[in-house]
């Protein structure tokens, strides 16, 4: 299988290594800075381009792996003509961005990737979707080789599990670093909390996430929470961060 990246990011990244790992050939990288494609390209015996018109036509898969905001640049720009599946990995982008061509699709990796961390992309879900049930089932056995994970959805469940992934991840990462400012502020090592971190991480691979809640605001300790407010009365951000989440917890607790 000859295969064109479009994009030499964290993403692009990933999927070329896991791509080779396959025994498929990445035959082009395109970046819109050509050192980056080069720097890419160069690892995997491919070409560089910076400009869309040189892609090569004739590849079986092109993967669009690039910010949302660059893919209906690298879309609109990109040759109708190829017979080729085209396929963007964005967990927020509707198929439709890629409607322009005849076989088109979605390979989207619902992890957090960082270029310079290796990642078992066999482990990593990946969401599929295609064009078409002839472009569905070619994708679907390029996803079952590229993870244990594959699964289908559509466009707008893929638009919930990105939302739901950046909850998940994003939202609770800076929830961290709140946490982890405030032990500075105190004198305090952020190491303490590791332990009920993936405790809780834990618990919530066995049962639904409201079945392992705990604190004070499932109890009701409204003493407790008030106490709470007023420690963090110089930190109007984080009271008001901290009022919401106790707000949602009752809710779930009341039910």
């Amino acid at each position: 299988m000859k295969i064109v990246l479009l994009g030499s990011g964290n993403v692009a990244n990933h999927f070329a290594l896991r791509f080779d790992q396959l025994g498929y050939q990445i035959v082009q990288v395109y970046s819109r800075h050509k050192a980056n494609a080069q720097a890419l390209a160069l690892r995997f015996n491919a070409i560089a381009t910076d400009d869309l018109n040189t892609v090569d036509p004739l590849a079986d898969l092109y993967v669009i792996a690039v910010s949302d905001e660059a893919i209906p640049e690298v879309a609109v720009h990109l040759s109708n003509d190829i017979n080729g599946i085209v396929v963007h990995t964005s967990g927020a982008t509707d198929l439709s961005i890629l409607q322009a061509f005849m076989h088109s699709g979605v390979l989207y990796p619902v992890q957090s990737i960082s270029k310079n961390i290796e990642t078992d992309f066999t482990q990593i879900p990946i969401g599929v979707e295609a064009s078409s049930t002839s472009t569905m089932e070619s994708l679907w056995k390029i996803a079952k080789a590229l993870s244990h994970r594959a699964f289908e959805c559509n466009s707008k469940q893929r638009m919930a599990l990105h939302v739901s992934a950046v909850i998940v991840n994003n939202f609770s990462n800076i929830l961290y670093q709140l946490s982890y400012e405030m032990m500075q502020d105190n004198n305090l090592s952020f190491e303490l909390l590791l332990p009920i971190i993936q405790e809780t991480a834990k618990k919530v691979q066995n049962k639904p996430p409201i079945d392992g809640q705990t604190g004070p605001a499932i109890r009701n300790d409204n003493i407790t929470i008030n106490k709470h407010l007023n420690f963090l009365r110089e930190n109007p951000p984080l009271q008001t961060i901290y009022q919401q989440l106790t707000l949602e917890i009752a809710k779930r607790r009341d039910k």
